[in-house]
């Protein structure tokens, strides 16, 4: 079930809003203010947003402007609500980020057809960076099988002669000390592999062989 945020400040808009949309199998949370529905939004983390522009204190277009400006609010879509339709108050509500306008009086099929298509948008784009998020993940794992796989090879293969060593009955010291050294070199490479992955935050993925990905590292 979708979950809706309806904000304005007349308390008869929002009844009407919230019993059309509730009849539709939507669920509604509702505030009426901006700064209450700045911090709804930021607690309950709705699907969608329909924000009135003209409200006392703070308008519906600097509630838009701080949602859109923030990352934890930034994806979900806003819808204005208002009587203020000309071509000039539609770019200024873009400009402030939102999705669509909605004139008042609201129009139940014009309203249930935009939320929908906002919720559509909405749907594919988590997709789309869950999609990218799974590509990452996999990526991430090539590069470090790739990359950590020989200093691993090499601390093994020095950790089996340190053992045949110690089976003998004259320990030749030179030669244990040397395998250490190379099985400390070998866990210096590893942890300075995974703090390049841990520090990388915007990574760039490149072909590895055939389909398989991998994240350039410095």
């Amino acid at each position: 079930m979708y979950k809706i945020l309806v904000v304005d400040d007349q308390q008869e808009n929002v009844y009407m809003l919230q019993d059309r949309l509730e009849t539709e199998g939507f669920e509604v949370i509702t505030a009426y203010d901006g700064k209450t529905g700045i911090q709804k939004t930021i607690d309950e983390n709705p699907d969608l947003i329909l924000l009135d522009v003209m409200m006392p204190g703070m308008s519906g277009l600097e509630v838009c402007t701080q949602l859109i400006n923030n990352p934890e609010t930034s994806s979900i879509p806003i819808i204005l609500v208002t009587a203020k339709t000309t071509a000039e108050d539609t770019k200024e509500g873009l400009q402030a980020g939102a999705f669509d306008y909605v004139k008042k009086p609201v129009n139940k099929v014009e309203l249930l057809a935009r939320i929908n298509s906002a919720l559509k948008l909405r749907d594919v784009q988590k997709k789309l960076i869950e999609a990218e998020k799974l590509t990452t993940f996999g990526a991430t794992v090539v590069t470090a099988n790739h990359k950590i796989k020989q200093p691993l090879t090499l601390i093994k293969l020095a950790f089996g002669a340190i053992m045949r060593e110690l089976k003998k009955e004259t320990i030749d010291r030179e030669l244990i000390e040397k395998k250490v050294r190379y099985i400390e070199e070998a866990s210096n490479e590893i942890t300075e592999i995974l703090n390049q992955l841990n520090s990388i935050e915007n990574p760039t993925i490149t072909n590895y062989v055939r389909d398989i990905k991998m994240i350039d590292t410095p």
